[in-house]
């Protein structure tokens, strides 16, 4: 199923294309446009690469959620059913390749990012523990997505779905520290999950704004939304599919 995924890959690069570049210029825009980080102390480009790079793995889901759509309404799963397959390989198979696809998005971001001059002044091992963490985090906003995706049922319906992700985007500490901003709103940047990634990210990679305390909400809330998701997705999917 994977495979599959990657030939589609070959025949169709555009959109491809667009889902590495879009993330690259947010980045350009909020480094050089929109730049200042309010609450920020020390040098805002190492601020704001890590929450752009946690930012990314919660966008560009709707690619994942309209295929999971159009298999289940151009007829892919009845010739698939006949087949000695699971019904959660289907799902599987999109998921590996949209990591694949979001593995790719941050080398292509991380280094746009050391061309503005971040850099990242952890040690290799955490270096690889933040990549693993915002990893981890796409993989359970990835699931998020397929579930609401086959709630929505056609591909029409997926870019309504979709919008609900930028509040969770936007909410964060992303761009700007919870301290900067009125305390209704810094309280829910700062219960967000994403904040929680990207703040334990910036710790890893020896920037401001991280903080130790992070890591650990960084991995159980993501791991908590794969338990509730991946089995209604593959419950649904299985009900749908048959």
């Amino acid at each position: 199923m994977t495979r599959r995924e990657l030939d589609h890959w070959a025949r169709r690069p555009v959109p491809v294309l667009v889902g590495l570049l879009f993330p690259v210029m947010l980045l350009l825009m909020f480094g050089y446009l929109v730049g200042g980080g309010r609450g920020v102390t020390g040098d805002y480009v190492d601020y704001l690469v890590p929450g752009m790079l946690a930012l990314t793995m919660a966008f560009g889901l709707e690619g994942t959620m309209v295929a999971v759509t159009q298999d289940l309404n151009k007829g892919v799963i009845d010739r698939f059913r006949a087949m000695p397959m699971a019904d959660g390989a289907v799902l599987v198979g999109r998921a590996v390749a949209d990591m694949l696809q979001s593995a790719l998005g941050l080398a292509v971001l991380i280094a746009v990012g050391y061309g503005l001059g971040w850099r990242a002044d952890g040690t290799p091992g955490a270096f690889l523990g933040a990549v693993g963490l915002l990893l981890l985090f796409r993989f359970a906003m990835l699931w998020i997505g397929i579930h609401l995706a086959l709630v929505a049922g056609r591909p029409e319906m997926v870019s309504a779905v979709q919008i609900l992700v930028w509040p969770v985007g936007f909410l964060s500490n992303a761009f700007a520290t919870p301290d900067a901003m009125p305390g209704w709103l810094g309280t829910i940047v700062r219960y967000n999950p994403m904040s929680h990634t990207a703040t334990a990210v910036r710790d890893l990679f020896g920037g401001p704004g991280g903080e130790p305390g992070h890591v650990r909400a960084a991995v159980l809330w993501p791991l908590a939304l794969l338990a509730v998701f991946v089995p209604l997705a593959v419950r649904r999917f299985g009900r749908l599919s048959h």
